[in-house]
């Protein structure tokens, strides 16, 4: 990470980043590298393990002088490590980055723009070789929500809210629906590209089957009936003609 300080940038907010891992030793020192590589001067990584037996241990413990807080041991899950990472964040800012994704450099461009503590940061990412969209409006927003490492965000977030381990893939797409109907924050989009996402993950390779039977009703409580609607309606299209509707049959 940089250590040189510029004329201008003691006051820069200082960001966390959480990383979860779990029997990653082929993947974790090169995630860690994307992070050193980084311009933004004031950032801080935290690390929780999930018991991993494969050599994590051996890099977390070479690269203890750069890391603010780490631990191995066991847990129940991706979401359970994450609620227990947020607990020694001391940041102004989160992000969450997975340990088989790649950073870029323009996460740190991101990071300098960063001004609002009301504001959900997000850029785009790269999954399966392409760039996601850019502003995302409501229906997809509750349908699909935002790519987790395309987000930033204020520290505030988590002093209201944590990770709901009722859903073991994809508590995040909560976290974001409660986000979305709460007025005291508000989604803000920068065009740059933050990270490619590994897209081989358990979020991406299976599906949080509690999330999807719950999330009509959660859509409906946080964007109301007008979205809902659209989401339902587009639902029963799919169940109704699966094989021209195979992009989206996941996403319901």
């Amino acid at each position: 990470m940089p250590t040189d300080i510029k004329a201008g940038e003691s006051n820069l907010p200082k960001v966390s980043i959480i990383i979860v891992t779990f029997n990653a030793a082929d993947l974790l020192q090169q995630c860690l590298n994307y992070i050193y590589k980084q311009t933004y001067p004031f950032l801080e990584i935290i690390i929780i393990d999930g018991g991993s037996k494969d050599g994590t241990v051996d890099i977390l413990k070479a690269n203890d002088s750069k890391i603010a807080f780490w631990k191995s041991e066991a847990d129940k899950g991706i979401y359970y490590a994450m609620n227990k990472a947020l607990a020694h964040i001391t940041g102004e800012w989160v992000y969450f980055l997975g340990a088989d994704d790649e950073l870029f450099p323009e996460f740190s461009d991101l990071l300098y723009r960063v001004k609002d503590p009301s504001a959900v940061y997000y850029g785009r990412v790269i999954i399966k070789n392409k760039q996601t969209p850019g502003p995302v409006n409501a229906y997809k927003h509750a349908k699909d929500t935002i790519c987790h490492q395309a987000i930033v965000y204020p520290v505030a977030v988590f002093k209201k809210y944590q990770y709901n381990t009722k859903y073991p893939i994809t508590a995040d797409h909560l976290l974001n629906m409660q986000l979305w109907s709460n007025k005291d924050f508000h989604f803000e989009f920068t065009d740059l590209t933050i990270a490619k996402f590994n897209d081989t993950g358990i979020s991406s390779t299976k599906i949080d089957k509690i999330f999807k039977k719950d999330q009509a009703t959660l859509v409906m409580k946080h964007y109301g009936p007008v979205v809902w609607a659209r989401y339902v309606f587009r639902k029963l299209k799919v169940m109704l003609n699966p094989d021209k509707y195979k992009s989206d049959i996941d996403a319901y």
